[in-house]
């Protein structure tokens, strides 16, 4: 069977979910499906259109990536990047075309064919869906571990496979990182199954939505990302993804967005942050290439700082956001965590605490005591105590190591900085500052040049 779609977009048709249905019969053999449109690219810019497929029981896959020709080819036993291979069951399918872009003043054809073939001379042994499990311990000790929460595979928009990203973490010396392709968990099974001698490997997913995005860790299963831009579907989403234990991560809210970078920008406006608790603001290499987008993550931080003066206690992350091997040569921020083992639980239980600063390779460690025995580490609140007469002080403590030769060292308090060094590669330094009106701190390693080291 054979089922042909065409129709014209314009600028109206954009932040669309198209559905187009087709019938497979008992016994079907095979699934293609050829998408086209045009024009991609006008005037340097690019429409961008994608795929989502669901069978009778739901998601089959999602192709999350550019070009103006996606392909993709089920049968029992093999899937196209994205999808899942298995039983191709009879009934209703759909193929949603999501309109992510449609650049105004142009028109955008779009074909969308379908080959549907039920050949018992084809018919194969379907694969059972595998569910990942990302349980492992990979260290039982307790300790420091370096790692990435942000990175895609061929699975999405990427350039390679997951044994790929898996081999350059190890070759970054990292002991932990997660795949969180673009709206699809197809790779998750995969995944978990390259992990050991030494490295964890962790499953999530970016909810690539028209906009903003949000990197959701410890979520195994697809998440459906078709909300509306009012912002409450995203803050149910995130819901249910903390009372599950995982994390939602508001992602690079500040980048350039469209039409350079398909709802990368994050636009919604009742969740700045709304119920989220964790926000991206070390995306990539701190200082971004597009002229536009070149102090995002400086946007992003001082986000962070604010939403802190405005009393929120939240948590920051970094990912690298790596689609391929020079990804990992930009010099991007890594999660250094302290978990009380390495393992996908550990390392998210102390992501939720903030018990971890963010780093491009400098070791950086801050504590706080009010001169008693109670000292707290980063992500901790100090309480203090004492007489409303008698005035309080704070004293911090910092200790860096493998920095380069005379970086900035910054103590940030309430969000201005409140004193500042230039530092040699290693050492420590201590602060005495009166509490009275500290709500929090934190510290900052820079180059001379201002680009973030570590936080």
């Amino acid at each position: 069977m054979n089922y042909h779609f065409a129709a014209t977009l314009s600028e109206a048709d954009s932040k669309r979910h198209i559905p187009h249905t087709f019938e497979a019969p008992s016994g079907c053999s095979l699934i293609r499906i050829d998408m086209h449109y045009a024009p991609r690219n006008v005037n340097g810019l690019n429409n961008l259109l994608t795929l989502t497929l669901f069978d009778p029981q739901g998601f089959r896959g999602a192709g999350h990536r550019g070009g103006d020709t996606h392909i993709v080819e089920l049968t029992p036993a093999s899937a196209t990047r994205g999808y899942f291979a298995g039983a191709l069951p009879a009934g209703t399918w759909t193929v949603q075309i999501d309109t992510h872009l449609v650049l105004p003043n142009v028109a955008v054809a779009y074909t969308l064919d379908v080959t549907v073939e039920s050949d018992a001379a084809k018919a194969v042994a379907p694969v059972a869906r595998v569910t990942p499990d990302f349980s492992r311990v990979v260290n039982p000790a307790s300790g420091w571990y370096r790692g990435d929460l942000h990175s895609h595979t061929l699975h999405s928009d990427a350039s390679w496979t997951a044994p790929e990203l898996v081999a350059a973490a190890r070759q970054m010396g990292l002991h932990f990182i997660a795949l969180t392709d673009h709206n699809t968990v197809s790779p998750l099974p995969e995944m978990a199954q390259l992990g050991g001698d030494g490295l964890l490997t962790m499953g999530g997913q970016e909810l690539t939505t028209f906009w903003g995005h949000a990197v959701c860790l410890g979520a195994h299963e697809w998440l459906d990302w078709r909300v509306d831009r009012d912002g409450v579907g995203m803050a149910l989403i995130a819901a249910r993804i903390y009372a599950a234990g995982q994390l939602y991560i508001i992602a690079h809210p500040y980048d350039i967005g469209d039409p350079y970078c398909t709802g990368c920008r994050w636009l919604y406006t009742q969740m700045m942050p709304g119920n989220a608790r964790l926000i991206e603001v070390w995306n990539g290499p701190w200082f971004g290439d597009h002229p536009l987008g070149h102090m995002s993550n400086e946007d992003g931080l001082a986000f962070y700082y604010r939403c802190l003066n405005e009393g929120r206690r939240l948590v920051m992350t970094a990912g690298s956001d790596a689609h391929g091997p020079k990804s990992y040569e930009r010099g991007p921020g890594f999660n250094v965590v302290y978990a009380d083992e390495l393992s996908e639980p550990a390392i998210l239980r102390a992501l939720a605490q903030g018990h971890h600063y963010l780093s491009s390779g400098p070791a950086l460690h801050l504590h706080a005591d009010e001169g008693d025995d109670a000292v707290v580490m980063m992500g901790d609140t100090l309480t203090v105590n004492g007489d409303d007469d008698v005035r309080q002080n704070v004293h911090i403590h910092a200790d860096w190591a493998d920095a380069p030769p005379e970086c900035m060292l910054r103590l940030v308090v309430n969000g201005a900085v409140y004193a500042q060094s230039v530092v040699t590669p290693r050492g420590e330094k201590d602060w005495t500052i009166p509490a009275n009106g500290v709500r929090w701190c934190t510290i900052e390693l820079r180059s001379q040049d201002e680009i973030m080291l570590a936080v």
